[in-house]
């Protein structure tokens, strides 16, 4: 069943946009609360003027969607995660995260709206995307950082084995001289 929404509807779309959903789907729920109308021949007049007063409405959220993609440009999204020993993440970074983080930031994202191009696996920072509506894109950062306990743990950890790695080196060492040194004495003795 075809229908065009009246209003924004988060699993859907946006006003305007002529969508294909299951008819229980549009005759109990959309067509009722006023989200949409059908898209038959029938209501094509009804349609072709009910664009007209569409038009008002995207345009009123064009321009809403323009001033979050102003609020966007600026932001730095700044997650702290634990690493594995090899500097990846455990798991990566979802847009649900990222949505979450941008509503403490006082901007309304729906975690489908926002893009990443590539799976955030490692610390860095990366330039996430956002489609906030048809023709408008924002741009925002996320800082992917290393839980600062687990930074802490890490670097006893590194210096820990750097150390044992130095006294198994002195180790070696003086075993070596002490070889070194029973040979000298093995040549004294026989000579």
């Amino acid at each position: 069943m075809k229908v065009i929404l009246t209003e924004r509807v988060k699993s859907l779309g946006s006003v305007g946009e002529t969508v294909n959903v299951s008819q229980g789907y549009g005759r109990n729920f959309l067509i009722p609360n006023k989200l949409a109308v059908l898209a038959d021949e029938s209501n094509s007049k009804q349609i072709a003027d009910h664009e007209k007063r569409l038009a008002k409405k995207v345009a009123e959220e064009k321009a809403a969607a323009e001033a979050i993609a102003k609020k966007l440009g600026g932001v730095v999204v700044t997650l702290t995660k634990k690493v594995g020993g090899n500097g990846s993440l455990f798991g990566t970074v979802t847009n649900t995260e990222l949505a979450k983080e941008l509503e403490k930031s006082d901007i309304h994202l729906e975690r489908r709206m926002i893009t990443i191009d590539t799976p955030i696996k490692t610390t860095g920072t990366f330039d996430i995307s956002a489609k906030i509506f048809k023709g408008v894109e924002g741009v925002f950062k996320v800082k992917v950082e290393v839980d600062p306990v687990q930074a802490e743990e890490m670097k006893k950890k590194q210096a820990a084995a750097a150390a044992k790695k130095a006294a198994k080196k002195e180790e070696a060492k003086a075993e070596s001289e002490a070889e070194v040194d029973a040979e000298a004495t093995e040549t004294t003795e026989e000579a």
